[in-house]
């Protein structure tokens, strides 16, 4: 396991976190997920208020005994924006008497997806949080987002925050400058959900399997991820503890990408233009503000995806969730357009976005397995 510096909280991360919102069968099962995380060299371990019992079933393991010192151990834990400051106290409380833990060694606040959301943090929760570090019991503070680029820097340009937790992938890359903004105001950089949001990696499609070969489409993903100096650490979801160990074999992979694993990505690009050809969107956002509110780069980025690589379960999955999920993932279906027509004349490309829409929705609008989303 290998280690970084989580910006200018300067705690030193493992690259790797547990992620704790999956681990919930029981007690028993979250606390053999813990140590086998432990064993493993994790010391980063994140929760959230919103994760049913999982602050809980964490209190219980550390009050059990757990192999690594609480010392050695950095606990993270989330708590979503509050109208008022006495609510956010509340909260804070709460969630360290579940923990069982008198200080938290960062809070984020969880889920800053809407302006909405970052006003209530800069007119009033923020003091509680700020008390909170005054006093002790919050050694730092950030946040986590399934926001808009645009919202994500704007909480970044606020000052407020040491981190922020976020989703960036090969195949997502739109926050690229959030973490350049992020990485400049020496901020650490937390990657959300690698293997699941960032493609269902861990059930990959033969037709991706076949060009990523000789390395496995998750791994290939990580080793994008770990290439790069500025993110800290990466987010481990697992069930159970054998879902550990796989990820962890690339947990000391963290240099340059070698020419092998720049040669794969180049398969990766090209298998995309030959496949989409002139269908192919950027991901450049012009065409957006959209009258009916759909997130056409987001609907048409999931369409390359399942086109060029068979990754028509992941897309389906993701497109799903639009019109399910409220703020965190945000948007209307493709099936919502009435050719206006609004965005033809701002594409770059040229895209007969309408058309593309309708066959998106044609393509993605079936049932697909589902994890717990976010």
């Amino acid at each position: 396991m290998q280690y970084r510096r989580f910006g200018k909280t300067n705690l030193h991360l493992s690259v790797f976190s547990l992620g704790t919102m999956r681990y919930l069968a029981d007690a028993e099962n979250a606390q053999q997920t813990i140590e086998t995380a432990l064993a493993l060299g994790i010391n980063h371990i994140e929760t959230a208020r919103g994760y049913g019992k999982s602050e809980e079933f964490f209190g219980k393991a550390l009050k059990a005994g757990l192999s690594v010192p609480r010392s050695q151990l950095h606990i993270t834990s989330k708590i979503p924006p509050t109208a008022d400051v006495d609510t956010m106290r509340r909260y804070i409380d709460e969630s360290l008497e579940k923990l069982q833990l008198d200080y938290l060694d960062c809070l984020g606040i969880h889920g800053l997806n809407t302006w909405e959301h970052l006003e209530l943090v800069q007119s009033g929760c923020i003091e509680a949080v700020q008390e909170a570090i005054a006093d002790g019991r919050v050694r730092h503070v950030g946040f986590s987002t399934h926001g808009s680029l645009d919202l994500i820097q704007a909480a970044i340009n606020t000052d407020l925050f040491e981190f922020v937790n976020l989703h960036y992938y090969y195949f997502f890359q739109r926050h690229a400058p959030a973490i350049q903004l992020a990485t400049e105001k020496d901020m650490g950089i937390f990657i959300i959900s690698p293997a699941d949001k960032g493609g269902r990696l861990y059930t990959p499609p033969q037709t991706l399997k076949d060009l990523c070969d000789p390395f496995s489409p998750l791994e290939l993903n990580y080793r994008f991820l770990l290439s790069d100096r500025r993110i800290t650490t990466l987010s481990i979801g697992p069930a159970n503890p054998e879902e550990l160990i796989a990820p962890l074999r690339v947990a000391d992979s963290v240099d340059e990408l070698t020419s092998a694993e720049i040669a794969a990505f180049g398969r990766l690009a090209n298998q995309q233009q030959i496949a989409l050809g002139t269908d192919k969107c950027s991901s450049c956002y012009a065409c957006l503000p959209c009258p009916e509110n759909i997130n056409i780069p987001e609907v048409l980025r999931l369409r390359n995806l399942a086109v060029a690589y068979d990754m028509t379960d992941y897309s389906k999955y993701r497109y799903g969730m639009f019109e399910n999920a409220g703020h965190w993932f945000a948007g209307m279906k493709a099936n919502r357009c009435t050719e206006c027509g609004d965005c033809l004349p701002r594409c770059p490309e040229e895209l007969d976005i309408p058309a593309l829409l309708q066959n998106s929705h044609e393509r993605l609008n079936g049932k697909a397995g589902r994890r717990l989303w976010g």
